[in-house]
């Protein structure tokens, strides 16, 4: 009887065991002699298992790794589809890599060897720069520029103003980030939405969003400043160099950037940055809050989170980025730079939303939230009147 009992455990758990899909098994191989392949420049090699659109779009992508990880096969007549994790790092930027969601396509020969025909976003994943044709690039002293149906020089003159946007961010935030930038410039609004898996409508007027990880949710392990060619087109000099140095503080700023920022400091910030030694004055900078005021309707509140979205009303969404410029500008004026920046780090080391900022306003500013609002206001009114 005691026999039997210990001999039961070992097999029930036999009857347990999942048994393994050599189709998946199968393609993970092909996927990784594919990675190895792309990673060693080796297009041969590359070839032979499968589609080589993708070799000849990814040529020019400096990366330091990249690997799949099948996660599930679907099959269907004489081929598959896989599900997959792509992890990607780029040679000299990237502290991590980079995780997206990817469907592969693949066919079977007659000996039963899998290859790939197709490498797409996987459902409601965004897209990467090397879906919407072949990338190009163009390397600064601080900052590499990608680009999808971009010319060279175009990609340079990108290169140019990230170059300065980075000692600029440096000197006035610190050097305790990479020191260096990554920018995505598709061809048009369109390819800027798909990079970013929303619609265009939500980007439209847009110059610059900066994301942690392209098409990916959280903390990020890498940066991404994706631009919208047809906005930032339509800048002048100034308001270009302002819109790439202003992303460029939001990856600076990224490890003590958190739930507990709100976005009127976050964004408040680095437009602060942004405008710093290109002689714009209040009004020209605030042209709608300026209109506001000389009609007598100074906000009662700093800009809520809901004020920044992009799909709300141009006018109010300028309002709310203007104003939180001037909260930061004023903390600079009246308390100055240095404490700024320790401000910007006190509310993100909070993690959480609830008592963040008050609790930075009495540790660092030595006030309080109904009295910093009131300042705020008085601030606004002197400066724009």
């Amino acid at each position: 009887m005691g026999l039997c009992l210990l001999l039961a455990a070992p097999l029930a758990g036999c009857g347990d065991r999942t048994a393994v899909d050599p189709a998946r098994a199968g393609v993970q191989q092909v996927l990784d002699r594919r990675s190895a392949a792309l990673l060693r420049h080796d297009e041969t090699a590359y070839g032979a298992t499968g589609s080589r659109t993708a070799y000849a779009r990814l040529r020019a992508l400096p990366l330091a790794s990249w690997t799949y990880r099948v996660t599930a096969v679907h099959h269907g007549g004489k081929g598959a589809t896989a599900d997959a994790e792509l992890r990607y790092r780029i040679a000299g930027y990237d502290r991590a890599p980079v995780s997206v969601r990817r469907t592969l396509t693949l066919g079977r020969t007659a000996d039963g060897k899998w290859y790939v025909t197709a490498d797409k976003p996987a459902h409601k994943a965004g897209e990467q720069l090397w879906d919407q044709g072949t990338v190009t690039a163009a390397k600064g002293a601080h900052s590499l520029v990608l680009g999808a149906g971009q010319s060279a020089g175009d990609l340079r003159a990108y290169a140019r103003l990230a170059d300065h946007a980075v000692p600029a961010v440096s000197r006035a935030w610190g050097t305790d980030w990479a020191g260096r930038v990554v920018v995505l410039v598709p061809r048009t609004l369109e390819g800027m939405a798909g990079l970013l898996g929303s619609p265009a409508s939500n980007y439209r007027g847009i110059a610059a969003v900066t994301t942690g990880e392209v098409g990916g949710a959280g903390r990020a392990p890498a940066d991404r400043v994706v631009v919208n060619p047809d906005a930032y087109a339509m800048l002048g000099g100034v308001g270009k160099q302002v819109v790439l140095t202003h992303e460029t503080t939001h990856v600076a700023t990224r490890a003590h950037t958190n739930a507990a920022t709100p976005l009127w400091l976050s964004e408040g910030y680095a437009d602060w940055i942004g405008y710093l030694g290109t002689g714009r004055t209040p009004a020209e900078a605030a042209p709608e809050l300026a209109r506001a005021v000389k009609d007598s309707q100074v906000p009662t509140s700093l800009p809520a989170d809901k004020d920044f979205g992009f799909s709300r009303d141009p006018a109010r969404l300028a309002q709310a980025y203007e104003g939180g410029w001037l909260a930061c500008r004023m903390i600079a004026d009246h308390w100055g730079r240095a404490r700024l920046g320790a401000f910007y780090r006190a509310v993100g080391d909070h993690q959480k939303r609830p008592g963040a900022v008050e609790e930075a306003l009495r540790k660092v500013l030595k006030t309080k939230p109904e009295a910093f609002t009131a300042e705020w206001r008085r601030y606004v009114r002197a400066q724009l009147r």
